[in-house]
């Protein structure tokens, strides 16, 4: 019985617990104020069933009355005719109808009491109902500001299912990206040290880059010299840009000399020989 009873009560907890997630307080007051409505609409039923009541006996009270009219008249007629007979028998009848007349006054009054108290009441609790409806919309209300500052202030700080997810995902592109990186900075350095063959045909040695950077400083050079000249205004600098000579031109007149000097050394063979 012991395992039972903790089974039980840990069947209830767990359920009061789930049952507290689920529930919602709008709801609840919504349902509570449904509930209220209809104790008023019974109430208001009440009241009306009891002064339909009272309107039937008024009724009856009304047609008994005129039949105690109906039957002193009769009597009043016997008895002006002789007919002393009739006019006991009509009395008579007279007496039991006043007699259903004074019952059903009790019962006039005694409905008439009952309808004065329920409609105090239905005022009454038409007046708690009213203040409730007041009372739940105000805590609606908060409850909805609550739960909505609660929400943003999840969002902000992450602690949504939705947010974290989202920075997870946002996480992964990041790591994605980074590992992309250094894999096309690790084949790039591959390339331009040769250890990777680049089948396009494309990528170039380090000896053709390095040729490649100074041919273009070379033009750099040559193109703000052009520019400088041009700013200067005069032929001088020109003449000294046109008369720099390219490494393969210094080089042929150099040659030039060379070839032409044995022959001041001529003469000199000439006298020896003579």
């Amino acid at each position: 019985m012991g395992i039972l009873n903790r089974f039980a009560m840990i069947f209830r907890a767990k359920a009061n617990k789930a049952m507290d997630r689920a529930e919602d307080p709008r709801e609840t007051l919504d349902y509570s104020y449904t509930k209220q409505l209809e104790m008023l609409q019974k109430v208001r039923r009440g009241v009306a069933d009891v002064a339909t009541s009272r309107k039937r006996l008024e009724l009856q009270m009304n047609q008994l009355n005129q039949q105690s009219n109906k039957l002193k008249d009769q009597a009043q007629k016997a008895l002006s005719m002789g007919r002393e007979d009739l006019a006991r028998e009509a009395l008579t009848r007279r007496s039991g109808v006043e007699q259903q007349v004074s019952d059903l006054s009790t019962q006039h009054a005694t409905l008439q009491g009952e309808e004065e108290k329920l409609t105090l009441a239905a005022q009454r609790l038409q007046t708690k109902v009213e203040a409730f409806r007041t009372k739940k919309e105000t805590i609606k209300a908060t409850y909805t500001a609550a739960e909505a500052q609660t929400r943003v202030g999840e969002a902000f700080t992450g602690i949504s299912e939705e947010m974290g997810d989202v920075n997870m995902a946002v996480q992964r592109a990041e790591d994605k990206t980074a590992e992309l990186q250094a894999r096309s900075g690790a084949i790039d350095e591959l390339l331009a040290s040769g250890a990777l063959d680049d089948v396009t045909g494309t990528s170039k040695d380090d000896i053709s880059l390095e040729l490649e950077r100074m041919a273009s400083g070379n033009d750099v050079e040559s193109e703000l010299a052009a520019m400088k000249a041009q700013l200067g205004g005069g032929s001088a600098p020109a003449r000294e840009i046109e008369g720099q000579a390219t490494p393969g031109e210094q080089a042929s007149p150099s040659a030039t000399q060379q070839s032409a000097q044995p022959a001041p050394d001529q003469p000199q063979r000439q006298g020896e020989g003579s």
